[in-house]
């Protein structure tokens, strides 16, 4: 009997702790993708990051990437720097847009991520958020000013 308490006490925690975990990921955002070329708005908390909002708004603008190449030679490198980085799962891949989601180590929080290849500009236009919480502490954007950096590397 005295173990079987134990076994249920013991459970009551793990149990709890796995709820926490789970509930960090978060529902996946219905407003993600491009809409009359443009990503969707960020919110008002500083947990998002894009290159779509004016620049005058410090806590939000990011500058967007350029490339040179061709726009399939400069997806190909830009997945390829996604998925170097871990904890990385691309959700949706097409021509002119690339959709993917990163994973905090501790928490699991869950970050949404995107990439658009606007026509005939040689730009992406990024957009990086955060699906719970207020403040990131700056994690979205080192986030993609490091993928910049893989992505313009030789």
């Amino acid at each position: 009997m005295k173990a079987m308490s134990r076994i249920v006490l013991g459970f009551f925690p793990l149990a709890f702790l796995m709820l926490v975990v789970a509930s960090c990921t978060g529902t996946r955002p219905t407003n993600l993708g491009v809409r009359d070329g443009k990503l969707a708005p960020c919110p008002s908390s500083p947990n998002c990051v894009s290159s779509q909002v004016a620049n005058s708004d410090e806590t939000h603008f990011i500058s967007s990437y350029e490339y040179k190449n061709k726009p399939e030679d400069a997806k190909k490198k830009l997945v390829a720097a996604i998925q170097s980085l871990p904890r990385t799962l691309i959700i949706t891949e097409k021509p002119d847009y690339v959709y993917a989601e990163f994973t905090s180590f501790t928490m699991r929080f869950v970050d949404d991520v995107e990439f658009y290849f606007a026509p005939d500009q040689k730009t992406i236009h990024i957009r990086s958020a955060s699906r719970l919480g207020h403040s990131d502490l700056g994690v979205n954007r080192k986030r993609m000013e490091k993928i910049r950096e893989l992505f313009s590397a030789p």
